[in-house]
């Protein structure tokens, strides 16, 4: 495409243009940078860098809402089965840190910490709660909630720090879960809800190696080539601008259901292999099984093997922080796959719309299907005291805590309108059609290794006291 045609045409948001002009400077972009650039990044990012300030991704009015949002209920059995844990592991007076990644915001914590203030004694247990959220304005809106509006505030190298008001308890807001110390005495509760699909992904497909002549330490390739094999490498899905005179771009695979402008980048297959290409997807036997498979695409996302590595470190200590006795949990709720590597799963969401996740760079919420297998294996891989259950689906893991019969509770002396809404929500949460929120999203907890002698409440499990 020409210079003039560049200079003329029109993007449909400042991040857009500027995604242009980094990939005119560097060539195509791996998916991974695509992606968090659209969701994170400074100029228009569809978290940190919103163009309308005022406009909310949550609720009704947004693009999505969440399970918290659908029902009080949700939040409630969270903070409960954070409950059981700490009755499970001793009931410590003290050392109890509570971990939210990816907070929304803060309707999660807020009824957790509603649910927990009911039980004196673990509320007393708490040391502090962390926020690692990198939206300023989502920051904001989590401390009026959980804090009170206008609470006071203090800044440190850590982040922000207010106190809460329901348990009286500092609050502290990270951008990093890295701004956290891993401290051997601490028990750490961690929830991740829906924060793992957005986590940048790349994308890679097997095709036959190039023509140059492979490396003496590539056994893989060495082995084909002598059995007469073709040899197999990975090439990666890169991101590049659309021409700008096509008015139906076809970004298959990620054709979207509905599209209110025309996608501007596009996914094309790299010509060669690239860094990524050649370490991530070597990363794993799973990965490595489909390498001689012509075609076969994965997805592999490096940040949730790095969040899980770091979770396990937390409650079961590893070689670099380590820990004399394993302490804490982390419960993931999100949606993905259970036993296979998640394909094609990217998606574009905006105003409660599947839409091209390549149009409107910074407007459009982007997700992933999570691979909850990878998950486990980086958490059990990072940490010899730890053990992972699940995932389950997320409708067993509600009922298995009580959904029908907190909704009963709630429904008892409600007027009819309000009863109706409170059944609707947590039917809504456990249906499990082919679509539902009980069978698409799932739970995955980590927890102190035990040698399977405890399974935790809703995967199978009881209290233990």
């Amino acid at each position: 495409m020409c210079c003039d045609e560049e200079q003329e045409r029109k993007w449909s948001t400042p991040l857009a243009k500027q995604l242009f002009e980094a990939i005119s400077t560097t060539g195509p972009v791996p998916l991974a940078s695509y992606m968090r650039m659209c969701l994170t990044g400074d100029i228009g990012g569809y978290y940190s860098g919103a163009i309308d300030r005022s406009r909310d991704q949550f609720g009704a009015k947004g693009d999505f809402i969440t399970s918290p949002e659908i029902s009080q209920v949700f939040g409630e059995l969270v903070g409960l089965w954070f409950v059981a844990e700490w009755i499970s592991q001793a009931r410590p007076k003290q050392g109890v840190q509570l971990i939210e990644v990816g907070p929304g915001r803060g309707t999660l914590m807020d009824d957790m910490l509603r649910t927990i203030q009911r039980f004196p004694a673990m509320a007393s247990a708490i040391d502090s709660v962390f926020m690692v959220e990198a939206s300023r304005e989502l920051r904001e809106t989590q401390k009026n909630l959980l804090c009170g509006i206008g609470s006071p505030a203090t800044e440190s190298k850590a982040g922000l720090h207010s106190t809460g008001k329901r348990l009286g308890k500092p609050i502290v807001w990270t951008e990093t879960i890295k701004s956290i110390p891993i401290e051997p005495d601490k028990m750490p509760f961690i929830v991740a809800h829906e924060f793992f699909d957005a986590l940048p992904i790349h994308t890679f497909q097997s095709a036959p190696a190039s023509r140059s002549p492979a490396k003496p330490s590539d056994s893989s390739v060495a082995a084909h080539a002598d059995a007469g094999a073709p040899a197999m490498e990975w090439r990666e899905m890169m991101v590049s601008p659309t021409s700008p005179v096509a008015t139906e771009p076809d970004p298959q695979p990620f054709r979207s259901l509905e599209s209110e402008s025309p996608a501007e980048f596009q996914l094309i297959l790299s010509s060669g292999t690239t860094r990524h290409s050649r370490y991530l997807p070597e990363s794993s036997s799973r990965y490595r099984k489909l390498k001689q498979t012509p075609g076969s695409v994965i997805e592999v996302c490096p940040d949730a093997s790095l969040y899980a590595a770091d979770f396990a470190a937390r409650i079961g200590g590893s070689r670099k922080h380590p820990k004399p006795q394993p302490s804490g949990a982390a419960l993931i709720l999100d949606y993905g796959t259970s036993d296979t590597i998640p394909v094609n799963s990217l998606r574009g969401i905006r105003q409660h719309r599947i839409v091209n996740p390549f149009s409107s760079p910074g407007l459009v919420d982007l997700s992933a299907d999570v691979d909850f297998t990878a998950i486990a294996e980086s958490a059990t891989l990072a940490s010899d005291g730890v053990e992972v259950h699940g995932p389950v689906p997320q409708a067993d893991f509600l009922e298995l805590m009580g959904i029908r019969e907190r909704a009963k509770m709630l429904t008892q002396g409600a007027e009819k309108s309000a009863a109706d809404d409170i059944d609707k929500a947590w039917r809504r949460l456990v249906d499990r059609g082919p679509n539902g929120m009980g069978k698409v999203y799932k739970a995955l907890a980590i927890l102190p290794e035990n040698d399977g002698r405890r399974r935790p409440v809703g995967f199978g499990g009881d209290v233990r006291i």
